[in-house]
């Protein structure tokens, strides 16, 4: 079979309400392209008539392609799933609640094209949520975006679209579906940005209650710092334990130093520095300075072991540490 154009991939858990209405308005929005699509459909272990109604929809409608899971296996692992079994040259992702609207799948492709954008991501500007939802949100999206540097408002946004060189190199795991756009970013796609439209839940009921949701806060600030260290300092982390490594050891040493050149003075006759009694007889001065030069150590061969960890990884499966937008070689004369 040839491979379609766009490829649209939408995880689904105890869905059964909404996939019929999903999929006819998934083929409402994409058939007057008039270009070829397939819809992925990924069931993770749904426990309702998801996986049914799915296949009543796949008999009645053309370019549907379905995947079970075995079990519940988290969104994650099934986006990854929809990238995996992806075909199209432009990869679309959303949610399968009905909340994202699938009519503004096209506008999405066109921005991603006008734009010569890598990746658009959506802005559910006119949010239509409960504050219990949207506070946890908001903040888990200001602490991303402050500290991934990414210029969107809304990563929280499932409505986004992607060029499939960005997506299929990355190896999403744990609960990193949210930093698609990230690593888009960090390969060095360029990102953009547009509102589009939302809605409230009409079946079943959110996958995430209220105080779930404030608890989510503190697993994403960590999973954040993960990434930031994958993206930024996975092929280099002698950088980031060397640099605290080098820190700790220009205090210990200036500690060492300062207590050192008080105690030379004092053997002529000079007064104590910093009180009443000479620094090398106050314990907290003494212990200190070795504590953080041994913290140096620490640091440094922690770093050590990272980068002999990162070349094992990178050579062991061949991962390249480049990504090629596009190539061009001269006609042959």
């Amino acid at each position: 079979m040839n491979a379609p154009e766009i490829s649209v991939a939408l995880p689904i858990y105890n869905e059964e309400e909404s996939v019929p209405v999903l999929c006819e308005k998934l083929h409402e929005a994409l058939e007057p392209m008039g270009r070829s699509y397939e819809i992925i459909l990924v069931d993770d272990g749904s426990k309702d008539g998801s996986w049914d109604a799915m296949c009543a929809a796949a008999r009645k409608y053309p370019h549907l392609r379905l995947v079970r899971f075995r079990r519940n296996f988290g969104q994650t692992a099934a986006l990854a799933a929809g990238f995996d079994h992806a075909r199209g040259r432009i990869v679309v992702t959303m949610d399968s609640d009905l909340q994202n609207d699938p009519a503004d799948i096209p506008a999405v492709i066109e921005c991603l094209e006008r734009e010569n954008a890598d990746a658009v991501s959506g802005w559910r500007k006119d949010r239509k949520d409960s504050l219990v939802r949207t506070f946890p949100s908001r903040v888990m999206n200001g602490f991303i975006a402050w500290y991934l540097d990414l210029p969107i408002h809304d990563n929280g946004c499932s409505l986004k679209a992607y060029r499939s060189e960005v997506v299929k190199g990355f190896h999403l795991y744990g609960e990193m579906h949210r930093f698609v756009i990230a690593h888009a970013k960090w390969v060095g796609g360029k990102i953009v940005e547009m509102p589009v439209r939302h809605h409230a839940r009409q079946y079943g009921t959110s996958k995430y209650a209220a105080l779930f949701g404030l608890a989510r806060i503190p697993r994403v600030v960590l999973d954040t710092i993960t990434m930031k260290f994958l993206l930024k300092y996975s092929n280099r982390p002698m950088h980031l334990f060397g640099k605290f490594g080098g820190w700790c050891l220009l205090v210990g040493a200036l500690m060492l130093g300062l207590v050192g050149l008080e105690w030379l003075t004092s053997l002529f006759g000079a007064g104590a520095w910093f009180g009443d009694s000479y620094l090398v007889k106050r314990p907290f001065w003494v212990i200190a300075p070795f504590m953080f030069l041994g913290f140096a150590a620490q640091f440094i061969v922690m770093g050590l072991n990272a980068e002999l960890n990162t070349r094992t990884y990178f050579e062991s499966q061949k991962k390249s540490v480049y990504t090629v937008r596009e190539t061009f070689e001269s006609p042959e004369g």
